[in-house]
């Protein structure tokens, strides 16, 4: 039994690990929902930015 456990850690009979057509589908769902909410996203960073600068000036 140990020795099967240790040759499916060693010798793994499937292929692990993210392949590039996966990677690129992945980069191309992020860009699209970027452009989707870009404005939302646009106004959210400058809300945040602006709620520091102005709590900061008050340290």
């Amino acid at each position: 039994m140990k020795e099967k456990v240790r040759d499916f850690f060693i010798h793994p009979g499937y292929v692990s690990g993210i392949t590039v057509i996966e990677l690129v589908l992945i980069l191309v769902i992020i860009i699209a929902l970027l452009l989707i909410f870009k404005t939302q996203l646009i106004d959210l960073i400058n809300t945040i930015f602006d709620k520091i600068t102005s709590e900061s000036s008050g340290i």
